[in-house]
């Protein structure tokens, strides 16, 4: 077949598009790589973006198939590479609508294979464009591994805050590392050995961070069944170890053989011989566990091998595994209560789950929209009706809120304490805040909020003023060491009291 070539304006065209293609969804750089490739201005709407660059793919798409340059089999080198990711680019974005349902019907059927029956369109019309049977089945399982991901990520992990779009971004660089390129070549089948450790207060979403993660694995076609190879919403396990004593933790990991301890009456499999090899294991509270455990689980993501306790079988892990932990990692090291090696063995990557309190600070639309989600998960959405019920009562529950604990309350525990606020605002009208009294002391508090990077300036500032002003107990003094104004002193201490009373 004779060799075609592109112009200078296709391929700087069809560039514009690869950027695009490979550029994390929940970057600047996607948002930009859309606007220049529908020819929009930087300041047109983000939502804009996407729709005239698939509009113009297409146009350039069809002239290049008018010019007989379209089939990838007349290109080489360069050229047919940047051809190849337009034209799947523009085949993914065509199944968009039906992956999304699929991920829908699955997470309504958890259990089971379903069948895909766009499936042969798709890998015919892949066919069509000049890939070759085998690249055609992995290209139509990576479009659906890449709409998963969007989807826990985008759906699971909502925020308009500069930390919520950080924790988006970094989720997604998570499975498809940071760069797509060096994943699509050479990472999409070996992500197993790269494993996670999730930080964060008790209650910010470390579980949704995990399961996002989790449910976005590669996961085979089979073109002879018409169906994916396993269910994503099997492939991840979640385990709290702190649920478990110290005695049965060993079990519900590695399993045990018949009569390996009193209470053994069976033979049982632990969660690292349920896992997929396509899957997950998430492993929270792993701040809790015992350095005895600590090693165990060390040999596992070393060797990818286990023996369940009681036998000297040694059996096979495939599957990825994501930590997560609440109490400060570094404070538990230095204490020797958890081992550096396993420390570094389980931090190919860390992540941040950032505090609600922060997150309302950078952004106050976090709480109306977590609001407006936790309403809908409560009675319903999806019908006009509905959803103006759930818009008045959300602005009836932050009016609650504010009346209460006030706008600028600290949310200690972070999104599971503000959905159970809105159950308490729906029956009782009011919500008065978490009373519990705190087992540290402000000084305490502000030092652990510095050290893991989890404390806005303002907060920051607010803490210290409220520390002095224990210590000195006058506004004057305050302001001396603050070098602060004392109405701006008066005013954070303030801030404070209204926080405790």
């Amino acid at each position: 077949m004779k060799t075609k070539q592109l112009t200078s304006r296709q391929r700087q065209f069809l560039e514009l598009v690869s950027q695009a293609v490979f550029a994390n969804p929940f970057s600047e750089d996607r948002r930009r790589a859309d606007l220049a490739i529908a020819g929009s201005a930087p300041s047109d709407r983000e939502e804009h973006g996407l729709p005239k660059a698939l509009e113009r793919i297409r146009a350039s798409l069809k002239e290049l198939d008018e010019q007989g340059k379209s089939d990838l089999g007349k290109h080489s080198g360069q050229d047919r590479m940047l051809l190849e990711t337009a034209h799947l680019f523009d085949i993914f974005h065509l199944f968009v609508a039906r992956f999304d349902k699929l991920i829908r019907d699955q997470i309504e059927a958890p259990a089971d294979l379903l069948p895909v029956p766009f499936a042969g369109e798709a890998l015919r019309l892949l066919a069509g464009r000049g890939f070759n049977d085998r690249d055609a089945v992995r290209y139509f399982a990576t479009f659906y591994q890449l709409r998963r991901a969007f989807h826990f990520i985008h759906c699971d992990l909502i925020g308009r805050s500069d930390s919520m779009k950080e924790l988006r971004r970094s989720l997604w660089n998570n499975v498809f590392t940071a760069d797509m390129r060096l994943y699509e070549r050479a990472l999409w089948n070996r992500m197993e050995d790269f494993s996670t450790l999730l930080m964060g207060e008790t209650g910010t979403g470390k579980g949704a961070a995990a399961a996002a993660i989790g449910r976005s694995g590669f996961i085979p076609f089979d073109e002879k069944k018409r169906c994916f190879a396993a269910s994503f919403m099997s492939t991840f396990i979640a385990v709290n170890l702190s649920q478990f004593s110290e005695s049965l933790i060993e079990s519900e990991l590695f399993g045990h053989r018949k009569g390996a301890f009193t209470g053994a009456v069976d033979s049982h499999d632990g969660v690292f011989a349920r896992c997929s090899p396509y899957g997950s294991i998430f492993l929270d509270e792993i701040g809790d566990v015992s350095v005895p455990v600590q090693i165990k689980l060390l040999n596992v993501l070393q060797n990818r091998v286990f023996s369940p306790v009681g036998s000297h079988e040694t059996r096979q892990f495939r599957g990825r595994v994501i930590t997560a932990s609440n109490r400060p990692i570094d404070e538990l090291r230095s204490k020797g209560a958890f081992r550096d090696d396993f420390f570094y063995r389980m931090c190919s990557d860390v992540i941040v789950v950032p505090p609600l309190r922060r997150r309302i600070a950078e952004d106050p639309r976090d709480l109306d929209d977590l609001l407006t989600v936790t309403l809908r998960r409560i009675i319903g959405g999806g019908h006009a009706r509905e959803e103006g019920v759930i818009e008045h009562m959300a602005a009836a529950v932050r009016e609650a809120i504010f009346s209460s604990v006030g706008p600028d309350y600290a949310w200690p525990g972070n999104v599971r304490e503000l959905e159970q606020a809105v159950r308490r605002i729906l029956i009782t009208g009011g919500y008065d805040g978490d009373l519990r009294p705190s087992a540290d002391g402000p000084e305490t508090a502000l030092v652990a909020g510095i050290r893991e990077g989890q404390i806005s300036a303002k907060e920051m500032l607010t803490g210290y003023c409220r520390l002095l002003y224990e210590r000195y107990d006058t506004y004057e003094e305050v302001a001396r060491r603050t070098e602060l104004d004392r109405r701006t002193v008066k005013k954070y201490i303030e801030m404070q009291e209204k926080r405790k009373a």
